[in-house]
């Protein structure tokens, strides 16, 4: 059992991790069509995708423990795939705090997606290139940070607009959806971080 471990089959975890920021790419696609027009079945295809993901992590983390030789270090492996993953739990749960609120369309939410959306690619080119062109993939991944700032400036806006308003419940659960998605920012700034991480030790 300990050869077998040591010297289990070769895991491509470079094609693992670029599933799994594929999914991003699908969900939040499917979380703008959504927002855009209230079709459930974007709403479901969130939530497949999602799960789908999750699969490509469970895969990554058992490659983890059967492979003796990883490309980094395998907790950094782990962490960057985490933080991928906390990025789609966030799209899930998204759609599902849309439909606990029973929220329309608004320009407001629209406005985050696309930043959201924008960012999410980079996230992929990330992902993508961090294999064969490591310095392309933190360009790539300090785009996506950016997206933290842009975010909060529109959460503050926002909000600001809502507080005008007189429907209590409705500047409630809308500040909290807001909420919700500027904390989606920040996980995508934790993935952005940890490409950078990883490369870095490679580059220097």
């Amino acid at each position: 059992m300990k050869f077998l471990k040591i010297f289990g089959c070769k895991v491509d975890f470079f094609q693992l991790l670029r599933e799994q920021s594929e999914y991003i790419l699908k969900s939040i696609r499917a979380l703008d069509s959504y927002v855009q027009n209230l079709n459930p079945d974007d709403a479901e295809e969130v939530k497949t995708l999602e799960e789908q993901a999750d699969q490509k992590r469970f895969e990554l983390v058992q490659g983890l423990d059967s492979t003796f030789i990883t490309p980094y270090d395998r907790e950094d492996i782990y962490m960057l795939s985490k933080s991928l993953d906390d990025i789609l739990d966030y799209y899930k749960t998204t759609v599902k705090e849309m439909e606990i609120y029973q929220v329309g369309q608004s320009p407001e939410l629209a406005a985050f997606i696309a930043v959201l959306k924008d960012a999410s690619a980079n996230i992929y080119n990330a992902v993508c290139n961090m294999e064969k062109k490591p310095k392309a993939a933190i360009q790539y991944a300090v785009k996506a940070k950016k997206c933290e700032n842009k975010v909060e400036s529109i959460y503050r806006h926002s909000v600001a607009a809502l507080l005008m308003g007189d429907d209590i419940k409705y500047i409630l659960k809308m500040r909290e959806l807001y909420r919700h998605l500027s904390n989606c920012a920040d996980r995508i700034d934790e993935a952005s971080d940890m490409v950078c991480h990883i490369l870095m030790k490679e580059i220097s």
